[in-house]
């Protein structure tokens, strides 16, 4: 399957250009609602976080796949139920004023940012060994939350770097669109694509050339890169025709950024 033959034609985006990295980017403690409610504050469209699942098989938002950077403790996140999760503190690492952040839910997320109408690029970011249930629980929680939703631009977009949960949410979510997340553009993109029945490719922006862009958008497929934080630098990948960026910097590359 070719790209517009899916859930959603991408050949003109129809996702927000500027995109919160985890939410909070570096304005806020990431993966926390806290970091919603700063990016949603300065009117960016669109948010990206991550996704894995608590001992009790809970979704919930983390990036790290153990505990100790921005959640106190020791041990594997997955080794935790998400009430336990949910007592911990998110937020004092960034700034004693988030202290008592907690780790949320997927669910209540995903229903507070549509209630403020901002899009979400969900990444599906496994605990070792647990891609397809990860891929599956994720999948069908928002396809669940998103019955009914016919717009494509109103619809989230799923992203992974592993193939495995791109497949299980495509199975239990075939409505909601994926973006494979790579580093570098592999050769063979266009058949990893096809195989998950993907819309986007989402990549390091500076593993990127004009050429690769190029070929990309002409193939019908979206263009997201991350992380960019530099005005200039922002400009050039747009020129490119890259569609959309995952940024820390939404004070510097903000929602009329142009």
């Amino acid at each position: 399957m070719t790209a517009g033959e899916g859930a959603v034609s991408i050949r003109t985006w129809p996702y927000p250009r500027v995109v919160a990295h985890r939410g909070g980017g570096a304005l806020a403690p990431e993966n926390t609602l806290a970091g919603m409610r700063e990016a949603h504050a300065r009117r960016i469209g669109g948010v990206e976080f991550d996704v894995m699942l608590a001992a009790d098989g809970v979704p919930i938002l983390m990036h790290d796949t153990r505990l100790g950077r921005t959640v106190p403790g020791v041990g594997d996140v997955g080794a935790f139920a998400s009430a336990d999760l949910a007592r911990m503190d998110a937020g004092a690492w960034f700034d004693p004023r988030f202290q008592g952040e907690p780790v949320p839910r997927l669910e209540d997320i995903v229903q507070w940012l549509r209630r403020h109408g901002v899009w979400m690029n969900i990444e599906i970011k496994p605990m070792p060994g647990h891609d397809v249930d990860t891929g599956q629980v994720a999948g069908q929680m928002v396809q669940d939350l998103y019955a009914g939703v016919a717009d494509p631009a109103g619809l989230p977009l799923f992203s992974s770097f592993s193939a495995k949960a791109l497949g299980a949410a495509r199975e239990a979510a075939p409505g909601i669109p994926r973006g494979l997340l790579v580093e570098g553009v592999p050769p063979d993109w266009r058949t990893r694509l096809e195989a998950l029945d993907c819309v986007s490719l989402h990549c390091r922006h500076d593993l990127l050339d004009a050429g690769l862009a190029r070929d990309i958008k002409a193939a019908g497929y979206g263009l997201m890169c991350y992380t960019v934080n530099d005005p200039e630098r922002a400009r050039e990948l747009f020129s490119w025709g890259v569609d959309a960026l995952c940024t820390d910097r939404y004070d510097l590359i903000g929602a009329d950024f142009r």
